[in-house]
């Protein structure tokens, strides 16, 4: 039982049962499966950013573009929708899902050819991407009566008891899953960031690799703009603004190391709905945004050390030993 709750995940996963009960003592429809379904729901864009964030820190790496992509393709799809009405929305979606994988292809690019620092391109093209987003619509908003019903309704569309908003949560979470645990670029991202100098020996390009995480990030973020404009039926530059620094939180509190090659879409995903608890009781229990903004970045602070301090205790397990058990116990001896 100890070696289980010694595992970050489990321990993160009981922190977040042990809040649940605590703020529903203060208001006593919290921990219904209505309000917990629809935290999930309201979490759900910041779980598909934070796995996009994820992606690109296990190779080193950081977005912090990633918010501003959402806005600018946002922006860009709800008014081809207001534009032509009569596009279908998978032309849209696809749309989206291209658009944000553009922009992260000019991060990726940026990063793998000229070499440039993670931070400093992605600080760069957070502020042309809000700047684009403001030049594409002249400052103007888009607004729910200028989007079309269909474009406004399906993610809201409940399927099971939960919107399809939040059915698309969980199948990103799958697939990324999937992605990083049983396919080449997954082992490449992670070696990649775990210990570069060995991946090259290995035979792994990790310029390319990079690239890759930011066209995968841009493309996840292209995905969150529309399920964000079509959520909250409205569009304007400064939509999501700040969520690049909630999708680093998401991953830093769950386990992601900031050094690379080190975290687990599980726990990328339990960070991201310790983010989304916090911020939907908090109001409720009366605790003001600036007091909330305080709570939140004692807590990344917190997480930071706990992985810090972690990673001296363990170290950095690159390359497994597969030996058999025998063979081990007779080196050893």
């Amino acid at each position: 039982m100890a070696r289980l709750i010694r595992k970050r995940e489990t321990l993160l996963f009981l922190i977040i049962v042990v809040m649940i009960a605590i703020f529903s003592t203060r208001a006593a429809d919290f921990a219904t499966p209505e309000n917990l379904a629809g935290i999930f729901n309201d979490t759900s864009i910041l779980i598909i950013l934070a796995l996009a964030q994820m992606t690109v820190i296990l190779t080193k790496s950081i977005d912090l573009s990633v918010a501003a992509n959402l806005a600018f393709t946002g922006m860009a799809i709800a008014m081809m929708n207001a534009a032509y009405p009569d596009l279908p929305l998978v032309v849209l979606i696809l749309a989206a899902i291209v658009i944000g994988a553009c922009l992260g292809a000019i991060n990726g690019f940026l990063v793998w050819a000229l070499e440039i620092p993670p931070i400093v391109v992605t600080l760069g093209t957070l502020t042309i991407y809000r700047g684009m987003a403001f030049v594409l619509s002249g400052g103007a908003w888009v607004n729910a009566h200028q989007m079309t019903p269909v474009f406004l309704s399906v993610p809201r569309t409940p399927i099971l008891g939960l919107p399809v908003l939040g059915w698309v949560g969980i199948i990103i979470v799958l697939l990324m899953y999937v992605l990083l645990r049983y396919t080449q670029f997954g082992r490449s991202a992670y070696a990649t960031g775990g210990n570069p100098t060995a991946a090259v020996y290995a035979g792994i390009d990790t310029g390319w690799t990079k690239f890759l995480a930011f066209v995968l990030s841009g493309a996840l973020a292209g995905l969150a703009s529309y399920l964000w404009v079509s959520r909250y039926a409205v569009a304007y530059v400064d939509i999501a603004n700040g969520f690049e620094l909630d999708s680093v939180a998401a991953c830093v509190i769950g386990g992601i190391s900031i050094a690379g090659g080190v975290g687990s879409v599980a726990g990328t995903v339990l960070g991201a709905l310790f983010l989304g608890v916090i911020k939907n009781a908090l109001p409720v229990i009366g605790i003001s945004p600036f007091t909330q903004m305080a709570i939140s970045g004692t807590v990344i602070i917190l997480a930071v050390a706990f992985n810090a301090r972690r990673e001296r205790n363990r170290g950095r397990i690159i390359l497994r030993d597969r030996a058999p058990a025998e063979i081990r116990t007779e080196a050893a001896a």
